[in-house]
């Protein structure tokens, strides 16, 4: 807590000396847009920032219901500070829904609050309240079935506040989550009250409704409007044994599912003493509310899930199966309380907060570095026309695009990037055209594009080249682009800086790479290549050589037509002149990619010869 008012308290990845990327940049972009919108007189559901000018102002679903809250505290502590502080007041709330809930429920104080900690701190919940919205939104569950059961004892005017916090889960745009909430919170309603089973449907059909508003607006559109395939879901799915492994794998983060060790033993205690006291459809209902999204976590380990993804036509869309185990925390918090109320002694009560929070401790969470005072993006703020580029360019859902997010919640300027798995498919088409840029490759009309789009300054983020597997280190090609098209740096913080066109006031330098080596660009298959050359992996693909004179490619034998350019002038191959001796950059081009062991590939490069 030292670091609150600098640092995030988050995930804890590298920023290689600026911010550190990171899910919770984004989930506090989308927060900090609710605040900001309404200040200035806008919609507080609109993003006018992200992927302009060829996308309208994207949805800000993302800010409900968290925004309101974040918004205040931004204001007074700062966007550091009010997100630590957010964090741990959403952390308070879970637990105090689940606790209030549990109460409705008949349960004594002391058992209620056991449920309350072990809903608040499940691991799961927890790994996903490190940056992501799942873990803050699952609060919403406990909230939705507390109000259900004021409702059964008073006013039906609490089924209101029952279907709100139900809607708001597919509204906050956790649409797979809201796949299990709805009929999980169906089941509920008719295990405890008959009575109020309509009122039950009209809840659940709000949360459809505002389930399939955010189809319609985001998903409908996007580079995910066919959802994802089975071998997507492969690469996320959990282990068995990772339900008690209590190591977080960066890696693997979003399989990280531990439930505990002593928890579900007590979990399975609470469903005996249910059944014995002939509770047996609370039982059920919990138990099944358990072990339903334990197993869908598995994904294609089970053939229950492929059953489902072929049967039922939402599930094709999320891509982490684990996305349904805040139902199953909440399930198994309440089985545990349970458990514990069946001995009335306070020391039993004191014990068990004792042992359950050790049992499901995990590190999670660490000292993201903010960067707060980057005097770079400083320099934007007097700009009121333009957009701004920022380099390295990625793909709409790599989350390294999180570092821009934060950085803009200063500068506050249209850009054509933007982060969102759910992109239009525009923004997609835009970055592959700019993503060459990130290699100091111009060619294709990219100054009439950026003209085009009304580009007036570009961020080079060196921090965000190091050791970064989603594109190459190729910085200093990035910066010679730059300079060779007529952009100066206007302003250098650390490893951020800022470019306008003409003249500026400094002149950065980077060291030059070894002259005896080819660096190849977006567009290759760097490791993947075979012993016998390298693939193009994209239809367009550059590289850099040093050296004058000409220079002759060598490809293996391919029907495919390819065009070349050396430096963006048009040339016949394969042998290619380059003129002065100096660094020139190559680009190859096919029409398609073509199958090929598993994947598309283009040209095989055999070989380089320079003369």
């Amino acid at each position: 807590m030292l670091h609150a008012r600098t640092d995030f308290f988050s995930g804890g990845a590298p920023g290689h000396g600026e911010a550190a990327p990171g899910d919770h940049l984004q989930t506090l972009y989308h927060w900090w847009l609710v605040g900001h919108q309404l200040e200035h007189g806008h919609a507080p559901w609109l993003d006018p920032y992200s992927f302009r000018p060829e996308a309208d102002a994207q949805p800000n679903y993302a800010g409900w219901p968290f925004g309101f809250l974040f918004w205040p505290f931004g204001a007074a502590f700062g966007l550091v500070g009010g997100w630590n502080l957010v964090q741990l007041l959403i952390y308070t709330l879970a637990g105090l829904c689940a606790c209030a809930w549990l109460r409705e429920l008949g349960l004594p104080r002391g058992p209620a609050l056991v449920g309350g900690l072990v809903f608040a701190i499940a691991p799961y919940r927890v790994a996903q309240s490190v940056g992501h919205l799942l873990g803050p939104i699952s609060a919403l569950l406990p909230l939705s079935l507390w109000a259900f059961e004021r409702a059964r004892r008073g006013s039906a005017w609490w089924l209101v506040v029952s279907g709100a916090a139900l809607a708001s889960i597919p509204l906050s745009g956790q649409v797979h989550l809201a796949l299990g909430a709805i009929p999980f919170f169906l089941a509920y309603a008719l295990v405890r009250e008959r009575r109020l089973w309509p009122y039950g449907i009209a809840c659940a059909v709000a949360a459809v409704g505002a389930g399939i508003l955010v189809r319609q607006t985001v998903i409908v559109g996007s580079t995910q409007s066919g959802g994802r395939s089975l071998d997507e879901v492969a690469q996320y799915s959990a282990r068995w044994g990772d339900f008690v492994s209590r190591h977080i794998d960066h890696a693997r983060s979003e399989q990280f599912v531990f439930l505990g060790w002593i928890t579900p033993i007590v979990a399975v205690v609470g469903i005996a003493l249910l059944v014995r006291s002939r509770r047996i459809g609370l039982a059920l209902l919990l138990g099944f509310g358990a072990l339903v999204p334990i197993l869908l976590a598995l994904g294609t380990r089970l053939p229950l899930y492929s059953a489902l993804w072929h049967a039922f036509p939402p599930f094709r869309f999320p891509r982490v199966p684990e996305r349904l185990l805040p139902i199953a925390s909440l399930c198994i918090a309440a089985l545990v309380a349970f458990a514990v109320a069946r001995s009335r002694a306070l020391v039993v009560t004191a014990i068990a907060i004792a042992v359950l929070f050790v049992d499901l401790h995990a590190r999670v969470y660490g000292r993201s570095v903010a960067d707060t005072s980057n005097a770079a993006y400083g320099a934007l703020t007097d700009h009121s026309t333009g957009r701004l580029l920022e380099l390295p360019v990625f793909d709409p859902g790599v989350h390294y695009g999180s570092t821009y997010l934060w950085y803009d919640t200063r500068a506050q300027l249209q850009r054509p990037g933007g982060y969102s798995t759910t992109a239009p498919k525009v923004a997609k088409t835009t970055t592959r055209r700019l993503e060459r840029l990130n290699c100091g490759d111009w060619s294709g009309n990219t100054v009439g594009l950026l003209r085009r789009f009304g580009v007036t300054a570009i961020a080079l983020h060196r921090g965000l080249f190091v050791k970064n597997g989603a594109v190459p280190d190729r910085t200093y090609f990035a910066l010679r682009g730059l300079l060779r098209h007529g952009w100066s740096a206007r302003e250098t913080s650390g490893v951020v800086w800022m470019f306008g066109r003409g003249r500026g006031a400094t002149a950065p330098t980077l060291p030059q790479p070894d002259r005896f080596r080819a660096y190849f660009c977006q567009g290759w298959y760097g490791s993947a290549g075979t012993p016998r050359g390298r693939f193009m992996s994209e239809t367009h693909a550059p590289f850099w050589v040093y050296g004058g004179g000409s220079l002759r490619l060598s490809f293996g034998p391919s029907a495919s037509p390819r065009s070349f350019t050396v430096d963006g002038t048009p040339q016949r191959g394969p042998v290619l002149r380059l003129g002065r001796r100096d660094w020139h950059v190559i680009t190859v081009d096919v029409p398609r990619l073509v199958p090929h062991r598993h994947r598309r590939v283009g040209l095989l490069l055999r070989g380089l010869l320079l003369r």
